[in-house]
């Protein structure tokens, strides 16, 4: 039926890419007959004539063959295969369509005020979809012309009709575009790199490594270098065509073409996969996982198990959450950028391990000489001596005994092993990331990706639909939609403005919990109960941080639905530069979000209550003053409940929201199937139902948040460390049974490292030093009490006296009341105050100094890049050179996992 030339299908790229080539293409085998259901061109039909397309049923899509469900077919094949059983499936596209009568009693419910809107609203949705229909004939059309093999299924029910249309990519087709995308291709095989350094260290120390774990099919390695057509014969495995390409490679490949294809006219950018699903031609497109991920109910050998059974099994299982993770497995299914992510939490997670370590021992040897802190042992034991000024102004005066409890408590965050632990936390943050910097060259260089650069990027979708204007890319000469730079730094600064006042927002947010916490100390006083009075702080103080808590997560929400607004409207051409400014304004937003509360208490707090009689205000109530344990334990509750709270519920957020929506897709894929349920689904089908993936965007963000609190405020709150691991843990199980049970297969992206995420790491560690310093200089009484020790007693007795001051003469409401400052009778600061500021100011010099040339040193010791891994790369540009025999036409050689 179908005209055959002599002219090679890939012979020629303006063949492939010019759609508007007028000549004929030789069809792969025979998909696009008519016995088959494949996709028949438009030009070799006779009728299709437009009006005519639109008076038929949705289901009778003229450029398709449909099989009738109720003739003889014989059974598909089992996996991700077409009708013959050979041709394998690359990638799937879905659309949804509505009955007619659906769509006619949806337009006269939305003219129910007249019957002249309701149809003109019929009319419009009729265009609508007529538009819709004409771009994906087209866009079909133009991906059998660039060379892809095509085939259709349907699942339809009386309201709706599901389409499936099932893409292959020839091996043609594979060869031009691996050599396009200069994908890597093995020249010989080489053992697989041992990486992991803690099973090196247990190996040599006989220790038995119980997180060790044998993963059956593991890829092999092999040196590699950039794929040539001419020099096919030279390729391992160029005889066997089924397998030479893995399936992420055919699916980058598929994809690279669905990206390029044209579905309108060219000057206004209509062209992409990507932007017809944000038009609503298609609903989804995806590439079909290798099968189900539950084991057989019969026994098989591991080896028999396919990709996504093998990733269930020995790596998102919950009771696997000892082992290391299969991470050439994890690139081999869901590429380099899926994969770095999991590298790098995991690697972070074992650094959390001695962290954490190290702080439980500083919390327990805080617990354990709780009983040797001589100020809390003076406070305990002095009765009535030291009457304490009111702390608000119906309230009564109190003796410093009644809060032993609280100062007991308070030595458990405040005392010297606190402030090794932030030196020790700070070298620990930059030692992470230098030894992280080596592990991602070698993760590159074994995943081939390590010379990797972004090409020249193709214009978002979004941004090619509403850019005013055309103009030369002066890279491609191709006529790409533009936007001018003058405007879009205009909208950005406008943008800007909005992130100020969001910020603002937080900080109105910020006195609204310190009012409440006030107002929440008096409705306690008033109480008269003795319990509630001793309290009323810790009361005040816990709830006002569970209802900052409520608000950061309602402001985290509404901020990055109205940063994607922002982003995209100020018109950023590329996709990268699009998450750049995206992920600039969604964590400098999340960064005040959630550390303002901790910083305020942590620096603010207490620094502007004045002395009695002369209190500051603020709209009418006093300046909060630190509790009766001091701001460090206060600053220790605020960090528990915001970065715990916080992680439980992201994990349960993870865990349940997408079986909610899986749950939803499929119950409304079963009632299309209807008869067929009884029926078991197929592959496209099952991966239709579930959830789309969504990216790494928000992991992470959650992560990266969490990497502050362990650092930037890790003097206050030792036991952070812990609670991180702990998360983590649950972390990497969560993501793995997202990505492998509940996500459809993402596309697989290559990369070489995290991107914008290491820079905010790097600043983040760097603020935690200066951070931690005035933290122990202005926050903790390490510097007071080492003042104390030095100039009168070395025991610290009579310590508590020394940090307190005697009312003012002229306060007449409570006489010779005491509050703690550094000021005489007349309410000024005393020559102390000045002696303690100076030491304050001299250590947090000395502290930053130290800590940055220690940190320097460290940076120059470590090389980014691992010697031996510099002289492995150099000898495998020798043996690709010596086994191509081509200096020209080679690039550098990497090992390659297929």
């Amino acid at each position: 039926m179908l005209r055959k030339t002599s002219e090679r299908i890939m012979s020629d790229r303006e063949v492939l890419l010019d759609l508007d080539y007028a000549g004929e293409l030789q069809p792969m085998d025979c998909y696009g007959s008519l016995h088959n259901g494949g996709f028949i061109p438009q030009r070799y039909l006779s009728t299709a004539a437009t009006g005519d397309r639109l008076e038929e049923d949705d289901n009778d899509d003229p450029i398709y063959i449909h099989c009738d469900a109720r003739t003889s077919q014989p059974a598909p094949p089992v996996g991700n295969y077409f009708r013959d059983g050979r041709t394998k499936i690359d990638f799937v596209l879905v659309w949804e369509l509505r009955s007619r009568k659906k769509r006619r009693s949806k337009g006269r419910g939305a003219g129910a005020g007249g019957d002249e809107v309701g149809a003109e609203e019929e009319s419009r949705s009729e265009k609508h979809h007529a538009q819709l229909a004409r771009w994906r004939d087209k866009f079909t059309q133009n991906l059998w012309t660039a060379g892809l093999l095509v085939e259709k299924e349907v699942t339809s029910s009386e309201k709706k009709t599901i389409h499936y249309l099932k893409l292959n990519a020839p091996w043609e087709v594979l060869l031009y575009y691996a050599e396009e995308l200069c994908l890597r291709a093995p020249l010989q095989a080489q053992p697989n790199p041992d990486f992991n350094s803690s099973a090196r260290v247990l190996r040599k120390l006989c220790i038995p490594n119980i997180m060790e774990q044998s993963v059956p099919n593991r890829p092999l390695d092999y040196y590699t270098c950039a794929f040539r057509k001419s020099k096919m014969e030279k390729f391992l495995g160029c005889e066997k065509r089924d397998t030479y390409f893995t399936n992420t490679q055919r699916h980058r490949i598929v994809y690279e073409i669905l990206s390029r294809t044209l579905y309108g006219k060219r000057k206004r950018a209509e062209v992409g996969v990507a932007r017809l699903l944000n038009e609503g031609a298609f609903t989804a497109a995806f590439p079909l996982h290798e099968g189900p991920f539950e084991l057989p109910d019969y026994e098989v050998r591991p080896d028999e198990l396919n990709q996504r059974q093998v990733l269930f099994h020995y790596w998102a299982r919950w009771s696997r959450w000892y082992k290391y993770q299969p991470l050439d497995h994890i690139r081999e299914y869901f590429g380099e950028k899926i994969a770095l992510y999991f590298a790098w939490l995991g690697f972070y997670t074992a650094w959390l391990l001695p962290a954490a370590v190290v702080g439980t021992f500083v919390f327990v040897s805080g617990v354990m000489s709780m009983g040797s802190n001589t100020p809390a042992k003076e406070i305990c034991s002095s009765g009535s001596s030291f009457l304490m000024c009111p702390l608000c102004e119906k309230c009564q005066a109190w003796n410093m005994s009644d809060i032993c409890p609280m100062a007991k408590m308070g030595y458990l965050f405040d005392h010297p092993g606190t402030v090794f632990f932030s030196v020790f936390m700070s070298f620990w943050a930059v030692t992470f990331l230098e030894y992280w910097k080596r592990k991602m060259a070698t993760l590159a260089h074994h995943w081939d990706c390590m010379d990797f650069h972004e090409e020249e990027e193709r214009p978002r979708p979004e941004f090619a639909a509403m850019a005013p204007a055309m103009e030369h890319n002066p890279v491609t000469g191709v006529k790409e939609p533009y936007f001018p730079e003058k405007a879009r730094l205009s909208r950005m600064l406008t943008g800007s403005m909005v992130i100020v006042v969001m910020l603002c927002v937080v900080m109105i947010f910020l006195v609204t919990v310190i009012m409440y916490r006030g107002i929440i100390s008096v409705k306690m006083y008033d109480t008269g109960s003795a319990v509630l009075r001793t309290q009323a702080g810790n009361i005040a103080n816990i709830s006002g941080s569970m209802v900052n808590l409520a608000l950061i997560l309602l402001m985290g929400q509404v901020y990055t639905a109205l940063a994607e607004q922002l982003t995209k409207w100020e018109m950023h051409r590329t996709q990268t530069q699009y998450e750049d400014a995206f992920t600039f304004k969604v964590f400098v937003f999340q960064f005040v979000n959630f550390y303002s509360s901790p910083f305020y208490v942590a620096f603010f707090k207490g620094r502007f209550v004045g002395f009695p009689g002369h209190y500051g205000t603020l709209f009418g109530m006093r300046n909060e003053d630190c509790g009766p344990g001091g701001c460090l334990i206060e600053l220790a509750e605020q960090l528990f409940i915001i970065m715990v709270g916080k992680q439980l519920i992201s994990n349960v957020q993870e865990f349940v929201i997408p079986k909610v929506k899986a749950w939803r897709q499929k119950r409304a894929l079963d009632k299309v199937r209807g008869p067929r349920l009884s029926q078991e689904s197929r592959r496209w089908e099952e991966d239709y139902q579930l959830v789309e993936c969504e990216g790494l965007f928000e992991e992470y963000l959650e992560i990266v948040l969490q990497f502050g609190f362990i650092t930037i405020f890790v003097a206050a709150f030792p036991l952070a460390p812990l609670f991180a691991l702990l998360n983590n843990w649950a972390e990497v199980r969560l993501d793995a049974h997202k990505f492998v049970c509940e996500y459809r297969r993402p596309v697989a992206e290559r990369a070489q490292n995290i991107g914008v995420w290491f820079n905010i790491l790097e600043a983040l560690s760097h603020l935690s030093v200066i951070v931690n310093a005035f933290l122990i200089a202005f926050t903790s009484d390490f510097l007071p009490r080492l003042l104390y020790q030095y100039r009168f007693d070395n025991n610290l007795t009579g310590y508590v006296n020394f940090t307190l001051a005697y009312a003012p003469p002229s306060y007449t409401n409570h006489s010779m009341c005491r509050y703690k400052a550094f000021r005489d009778n007349n309410g000024s600061y005393t020559l102390v105050y000045w002696e303690l500021l100076a030491v304050r100011l001299g250590f947090i010099i000395a502290f930053e100094h130290v800590v940055f040339f220690v940190l320097r040193a460290i940076d120059w010791m470590v090389p980014d890049v691992p010697e031996s891994l510099e002289l492995q790369i150099k000898r495998e540009r020798y043996l690709a050179k010596q086994a191509l025999a081509d200096n020209q036409l080679l690039q550098a050689t990497r090992p390659l996992a297929t």
